[in-house]
């Protein structure tokens, strides 16, 4: 008998890490571009106008890309507007922090969907936050958790910008930001101006999102009828049925997980729950451009990746260089694009991310060493810090036959409560 429910429990087990390595399956979609130009209203509110090119890799198990969604930084948008006649609707999702797009069209394996729109975004600054006098905007694009962004560019126009970070390049009146995003990376700028540049409102800085108010329309989703009641016999069964569901919920989830890990603790493979370590991880990428467009033949100009008459590339090469083989390293430390060598047309992009540090096998050879010694196998992905058989949780939730951009919600600490997302916003005017 025990060994049946032994074997049980096993297959149980293993069960679910086939569950598990279908849940970080390969990569069904890839941004080969994703461009927001920022320009600083009157008012103090942003024109955010994003164009993203997005690469269906994978449309067989999933179907075709009918919708996505692309996280914006907080809910206090003026208005949005689709700027491309291939998105047939737009919309915000107040659950997901994001902006819906519907396309006019199926987009299948290999198609490239290129799409813009356009948001005024309000909420976004702090007067005063590091130096008396100084309004700083602070912005991170939405990020997504299973999808590799080949191009971030941020360009942010620089009329009475006084400082910003990280360092970017100018280009014409813009400030531009240029970099690549594994899945779940995240990237953020700073831009500084002095609070008479423009109309800052005290009541509207991003410290104030949990004490400002929201206009929501208590329309809930389920409603009850006025004249009906639920007895208290009812609603007594229905807390009893919850419990029970949750027990038998827990037993089945994590009931043989402990019974398996009791198993090989006893088994003499006892199991280290030590917190994996992390370390910062550079990749340099030199890349050389074109001094004039090998198409039309118009110049270069500073900090261009494409030609403006012809949407050619202006990039000649890309290789990934090791940090042996660079005079001075410690210069190219921080992300960035950067200026390389004497030749003006060649420079380096850097891209910093952080991974789990590979971990030992435990040794047996005294109880003191393996104590001291004893770490887990290595749970680490090239962008994400876990790997098919890890419990990774996304940060968002992705629905339906159109995947979902997944965002971070509410990573400006808006302050929204669940009560409060699952009610029906006002439509803005």
């Amino acid at each position: 008998m025990k060994n049946k429910i032994t074997l049980l429990l096993s297959i149980l087990f293993l069960a679910f890490l086939g569950f598990s390595n279908k849940a970080y399956a390969a990569p069904t979609d890839e941004i080969l571009n994703y461009d927001i130009t920022v320009s600083v209203n009157d008012d103090a509110t942003l024109d955010m106008t994003y164009h993203i090119d997005w690469k269906v890799l994978e449309s067989d198990s999933l179907g075709p890309v009918e919708w996505v969604t692309v996280g914006i930084p907080n809910s206090h948008y003026i208005s949005y507007d689709a700027l491309t006649d291939n998105i047939s609707d737009i919309s915000y999702s107040s659950s997901d922090g994001a902006i819906r797009i519907d396309f006019d069209d199926k987009y299948y394996e290999g198609e490239v969907i290129s799409f813009e729109f356009k948001v005024v975004q309000d909420y976004m600054y702090q007067v005063d936050k590091f130096t008396m006098g100084e309004t700083v905007y602070s912005f991170t694009p939405g990020w997504f958790d299973g999808i590799d962004v080949d191009s971030l560019v941020i360009k942010w126009e620089s009329d009475k910008a006084t400082s910003w970070t990280p360092d970017c390049l100018m280009d014409g009146p813009y400030l531009v930001w240029d970099t690549y995003l594994g899945a779940k990376e995240t990237y953020t700028i700073s831009v500084t101006s002095p609070n008479d540049a423009f109309a800052f409102d005290m009541s509207k800085t991003a410290d104030t999102y949990k004490n400002s108010s929201y206009d929501y329309d208590y329309d809930y989703d389920y409603q009850y009828s006025n004249n009906s009641k639920r007895s208290v016999a009812e609603t007594i069964g229905t807390l009893i049925a919850g419990l029970i569901a949750l027990v038998f919920f827990l037993a089945f989830s994590i009931g043989p997980f402990v019974v398996v890990g009791y198993l090989i603790y006893k088994a003499g493979k006892g199991l280290n729950s030590s917190v994996p370590q992390t370390k910062k991880q550079v990749k340099r990428t030199l890349i050389k451009y074109y001094p004039t467009c090998p198409g039309c033949g118009a110049s270069r100009p500073e900090g261009k990746e494409k030609c403006d008459y012809c949407g050619r590339s202006f990039i000649e090469s890309e290789e990934v260089i090791e940090e042996k083989d660079i005079p001075n390293p410690s210069a190219y430390n921080k992300a960035g694009l950067y200026r390389y060598g004497s030749d003006s047309n060649s420079y380096m992009r850097v891209n910093v991310i952080s991974v789990p540090v590979p971990r030992s096998t435990p040794t047996r050879s005294s109880s003191s060493s393996s104590s001291s010694s004893r770490s887990h196998s290595s749970c680490a992905h090239s962008h994400c810090a876990c790997a098919s058989h890890c419990a990774c949780a996304c940060a968002c939730a992705c629905a339906g036959g159109g995947r979902a951009g997944c965002t971070t919600k509410d990573f400006y600490n808006t302050g929204l409560k669940l009560k409060q997302l699952s009610l029906k916003k006002k439509k803005k005017k």
